[in-house]
C-alpha cells in the first residue's frame, strides 16, 4: 500500500511541476502571446503525462487525479478504503508540485492564485474534459491508455473553453500558484463539482457503451 500512495503522491507532484512551470516558462517567453503560452503548455504537459503514466501506472495504476480514483472505487477497481487515502496523497502532492515549480522559477513557494475562472461555459467543459478523459481511461486498450489520456488532454486544452483542467487535484494544486495555469481558490468549487459531474457522466457513457 504504502508503494501505491507514494506513487499517486510522486506522480501528481510531478504532474503539477509540469503543468505549472511549463507554463510560468512559457509565459515568460511567449512575449505576451497568450496562443503560443498555452501552445508550450500543452506540449509539456502531453509529454509529461505520457511518461509519468507510464511510469506510475504499474504500481498504483497512475490516477494522480481523485473523480479518476472515485469512479474506480465505484467499479471495485480500487478497494472503497482506499479511496481516501489515496485521494489525500494526490492533493497533498498536487500541492507539492506547485510549490516546486515556484521554487525552480524563484518565486515566492506560498502564493495564491488570482485568476477567476467560472461561468456556464467553463463548467460545462470541465464535465466534457473530465467525462472524455474517464472514456478514455475506461475504453482504451491498457497498453495504449498512457498514450490516449496524453492526445486527449492535450487536444482538451484546445477545445474546452476551460482549458481542461479535469482534474480536481490539479484544480487545488493551481489554487497555489499565482501563474499562467492558476486558478483563483474562489472558482474552484465550480470546477471541482463539474469534474465530478463528468466523470460519473464518463463512466456511464462507458456502461452505454458495453463493457469492452
Amino acid at each position: 500500500m504504502f508503494n501505491k500512495l507514494f506513487a499517486e503522491w510522486l506522480g501528481t507532484a510531478l504532474l503539477l511541476a509540469i503543468v505549472i512551470g511549463s507554463g510560468i516558462m512559457a509565459e515568460r517567453l511567449s512575449d505576451g502571446n497568450v496562443a503560443v503560452a498555452l501552445l508550450a503548455n500543452t506540449l509539456a504537459t502531453v509529454f509529461g503525462l505520457y511518461v509519468l503514466i507510464e511510469m506510475f501506472g504499474p504500481v498504483s495504476g497512475a490516477h494522480f487525479n481523485p473523480a479518476v480514483s472515485l469512479v474506480m472505487a465505484v467499479r471495485g477497481e480500487l478497494p472503497a478504503l482506499q479511496l481516501p487515502a489515496y485521494v489525500a496523497v494526490q492533493l497533498l502532492g498536487a500541492a507539492c508540485g506547485a510549490w516546486i515549480a515556484h521554487a525552480m522559477f524563484d518565486l515566492p513557494v506560498l502564493q495564491w492564485s488570482a485568476k477567476l475562472r467560472g461561468g456556464a461555459g467553463p463548467w460545462i467543459a470541465e464535465a466534457v474534459a473530465t467525462a472524455g478523459l474517464l472514456l478514455v481511461i475506461l475504453r482504451f486498450p491498457s497498453a495504449r491508455v498512457s498514450s490516449g489520456v496524453a492526445a486527449y488532454i492535450g487536444a482538451a486544452y484546445w477545445f474546452t473553453a476551460s482549458t481542461s483542467f479535469a482534474n480536481p487535484a490539479a484544480v487545488f494544486g493551481r489554487m497555489m500558484s499565482d501563474s499562467f495555469a492558476g486558478i483563483a481558490p474562489a472558482s474552484a468549487p465550480g470546477f471541482v463539482m463539474a469534474q465530478l459531474m463528468g466523470a460519473l457522466v464518463g463512466l456511464v457513457l462507458h456502461r452505454l457503451l458495453g463493457v469492452r
